[in-house]
């Protein structure tokens, strides 16, 4: 199975809204969706790890597909507002590479 790079993930969800007549939702309306699967995804992680156990009526969902979820979300943001996640991630890891290379206590080697 061929491993995706961000650039084929992003082309692919465009390809996908692409075929239709609404396109992209609009940064707000995204942002909202985007919180709405964080939503989801914390009671995942909640219901899996935390104390609170799911309702007998409760359907079963992964962790792995909130996460999907959330991920889709986001690329359908970048590709909205044009950003290169690729870029986007490189710029996140020269800041923590920079400001934070000091902050936590690295392993022995």
């Amino acid at each position: 199975m061929h491993e995706k790079t961000m650039k084929e993930m992003q082309k692919e969800v465009d390809t996908y809204i692409g075929q239709f007549k609404e396109g992209y939702f609009s940064p707000l309306a995204m942002m909202a969706r985007l919180t709405e699967e964080m939503g989801e995804l914390a009671r995942e992680i909640n219901h899996t790890y935390g104390e609170k156990p799911k309702k007998s009526t409760e359907e079963e969902k992964l962790i792995e597909e909130e996460l999907g979820d959330v991920l889709f979300v986001m690329i359908c943001l970048a590709n909205s507002l044009n950003i290169d996640l690729q870029e986007a991630h490189d710029m996140v890891m020269k800041k923590f590479n920079t400001r934070d290379k000091d902050r936590w206590t690295r392993k022995e080697v």
